[in-house]
């Protein structure tokens, strides 16, 4: 089986190329390598999976893994409308799994043509590959955040998502209309996983444990949003990817809103951690005096995420 992944040097997408490679996989990575956070980790990953060059000569040329037999890596934007059919035409993929996006929920509201760009331009291109080229099984990344100013926990799919609260989280609603759209029309599978707080090593730096680690060691205060009153489904990496393998290997299976060839499945930890808990934990391993400056709830933020797994675990468990 020969798999697309894309955003391979971010970093969920890192650890799932590094899996499938595991498992004996043909796997290409496609990644776009922006700037949102310091290109350098991400061509560190890249270096993990074996692609020793990195900037512009790997723009547009599929370039082998020293590593992988069976990885190479393409430099590509998903909003490249003339060459990313090219690479689905010349590579016949199986199975694409779609983790590139822009992400951030605050960023979308300082910089929204990103995430339309990517996140609804890109994926339609994704789309339009997947069923112009005869993919089986499109796999995506969607988000906790679609659940917006849901009040009712723990959050479960069939639950509506009529209400985001960031650009960021309507893209990805829009991504899982689109999805159930195009399966519907032209008979392919689509998968799609909302993410719940992803963290772990090799992680992006912009997420709340490495500021808060950084300012705790450093002796700075740390910024706590709504005095601390909130509450997120910490999930980690490693668990995001053995149920994003356990997908692309069992393939497509219905859930029960599924009026289609089209699923969404939440994926996450199932037991949210309060705020303040978090914040002395890691003060407590650093062994530092964390030094806290309370503020009122951000623009765009929820009070909490709580993941109802039950179908991701009936089904593929």
């Amino acid at each position: 089986m020969k798999i697309l992944v894309t955003g391979a040097a971010g970093f969920i997408g890192f650890f799932v190329a590094k899996s499938l490679l595991e498992k004996g996989y043909t796997v290409v990575g496609m990644d776009n390598i922006n700037d949102y956070y310091d290109i350098n980790l991400k061509y560190a990953r890249l270096r993990e999976l074996g692609i020793a060059k990195t900037g512009a000569e790997v723009f547009n040329n599929l370039t082998q893994s020293e590593n992988h037999a069976h990885f190479s890596f393409i430099r590509l934007a998903l909003e490249d409308r003339k060459n990313l059919p090219e690479l689905f035409k010349k590579q016949s993929f199986d199975v694409v799994c779609n983790l590139a996006a822009q992400a951030g929920v605050r960023n979308s509201l300082e910089n929204p043509e990103a995430y339309v760009d990517s996140n609804i331009v890109g994926f339609l291109n994704i789309l339009e590959c997947c069923r112009n080229f005869e993919i089986k099984h499109l796999v995506y990344a969607s988000s906790s955040s679609v659940y917006g100013l849901n009040d009712k926990v723990p959050f479960k799919t069939t639950d509506r998502v009529d209400h985001p609260i960031s650009l960021y989280a309507a893209t990805k609603k829009s991504n899982e209309l689109m999805a159930h759209t195009y399966s519907h029309l032209y008979d392919f599978a689509t998968t799609g996983l909302r993410f719940f707080t992803v963290y772990g090593p090799w992680g992006r730096p912009d997420m709340a444990y490495f500021s808060f680690t950084e300012n705790i060691l450093a002796n700075k205060p740390i910024n706590v949003y709504n005095n601390g009153q909130l509450a997120r489904d910490f999930t980690y990496i490693d668990d995001i990817i053995k149920g994003l393998i356990l997908v692309i290997e069992k393939g497509f299976k219905p859930n029960s809103e599924s009026k289609s060839k089209a699923s969404i499945y939440n994926i996450g930890r199932g037991k949210p951690v309060k705020l303040m808990d978090f914040i002395n934990t890691i003060g407590t391993y650093l062994e530092k005096e964390v030094k806290l400056v309370m503020m009122p709830m951000q623009d765009g933020d929820v009070y909490t995420t709580w993941a109802d797994t039950t179908e991701l675990k009936k089904n593929y468990a």
